[in-house]
């Protein structure tokens, strides 16, 4: 029952969508303008480098505050399944980002609600997280192809560290762990799926922090 409870919470907190807020304030539905995405990126290219960043920090917070509380209201009786409601926490925050019921389900692409997860999960997953995103945007200025490379490198952190004990519970909670994990990879690939297609072809649109974006 406990990890419904996550999924809901987590669910609830991912319903706050920043950019959609945010844009509202400024006068605009930010999912007609730009790629018509409502999230980080796209806010950042048509409302500008403050703009994308408070989205970014509002997206982070929500799934930090839901893996929090489900951690704290959960944790203490099932510590063995602590990472697992985590997890749960997280997937529930993605989710509502993701496909908000109040936005006809036209939510973001839940990369900036999955740093949450990675910035709140375990330490060990931040510097890989951080390495692997940063590392491809500053060097290619692809936003989409950092966020698919962190999602890679979850998955295989998050099968290392599980199979070398770090969660501290049973191969049958682990297991649970990997095919929740390899859900929200699926999910965000598919939801990048446009965006692989222009990064095979060479036609990806780049991402600049300080510089001036176009929004077409």
């Amino acid at each position: 029952m406990e990890r419904l409870y996550c999924i809901i919470i987590g669910y609830v907190f991912g319903l706050f969508q920043t950019a959609f807020i945010y844009g509202k304030m400024h006068g605009i539905d930010i999912r007609e303008h730009g790629s018509g995405n409502a999230g980080t990126t796209n806010t950042l290219r048509v409302l500008g480098t403050k703009a994308g960043l408070i989205v970014l920090a509002g997206d982070i917070i929500k799934t930090i505050l839901a893996i929090v509380i489900c951690g704290a209201l959960f944790g203490k009786a099932h510590p063995e399944e602590l990472y697992l409601l985590k997890l749960y926490a997280a997937a529930g925050a993605i989710l509502g980002h993701n496909f908000p019921f109040y936005l006809k389900f036209r939510g973001g692409k839940g990369i900036a609600a999955t740093a949450g997860l990675v910035l709140s999960f375990h330490p060990t997953f931040i510097p890989v997280g951080v390495i692997l995103f940063f590392g491809a945007f500053l060097i290619t200025h692809y936003v989409s192809l950092g966020s698919l490379l962190v999602y890679l490198g979850i998955i295989i952190q998050m099968i290392i560290s599980g199979q070398m004990g770090l969660f501290h519970t049973s191969q049958a909670i682990l297991n649970e762990m990997y095919i929740i994990t390899a859900f929200l990879m699926i999910m965000a690939y598919y939801k990048h799926r446009e965006n692989i297609k222009r990064l095979i072809k060479g036609e990806e649109r780049k991402t600049y922090l300080f510089k001036k974006n176009n929004e077409k």
